[in-house]
């Protein structure tokens, strides 16, 4: 991927998001609203830089923040539209230059890279099920 960002630099260029908040925003995407407080521990970040990253791109029409109806101490931040299709136009990106690579590869390594892929996701399941919380015990 490093040898192809040259080439694609100029697309991601236009994407005015530094990567913080791009991480909030798949963030967003991929785990619905989201408490500030939640934000924090999967970020990895304090309080304070998390609202500074959901000010940006709230101030950007990209995500919203508003209170808790079950609890109005607690800040609820979204995707809004906007930020719905930022992440769509990424992702369409991200897939087109995947595309582009899997046009250069032959029948046989593109049987060995299904291979590799499945035995990635076997693994990516083992790891699902370890996170996993226990049943109750009866």
């Amino acid at each position: 991927m490093h040898q192809l960002a040259g080439g694609h630099a100029p697309e991601f260029l236009e994407i005015a998001v530094t990567m913080p908040q791009a991480k909030l925003l798949y963030l967003l995407s991929a785990l619905g609203d989201l408490h500030m407080s939640d934000l924090v521990i999967r970020l990895g970040v304090s309080l304070s830089t998390v609202s500074g990253l959901v000010d940006r791109v709230v101030e950007s029409g990209l995500a919203a923040r508003h209170e808790d109806p079950a609890d109005r101490r607690q800040v609820v931040v979204s995707l809004t539209p906007g930020g719905a299709s930022f992440i769509d136009r990424f992702r369409e990106l991200n897939a087109r230059q995947m595309r582009e690579l899997l046009a250069h590869l032959n029948d046989d390594e593109l049987a060995g890279l299904r291979q590799s892929l499945n035995a990635l996701s076997r693994a990516a399941d083992r790891v699902t099920a370890q996170d996993a919380p226990a049943p109750p015990t009866a």
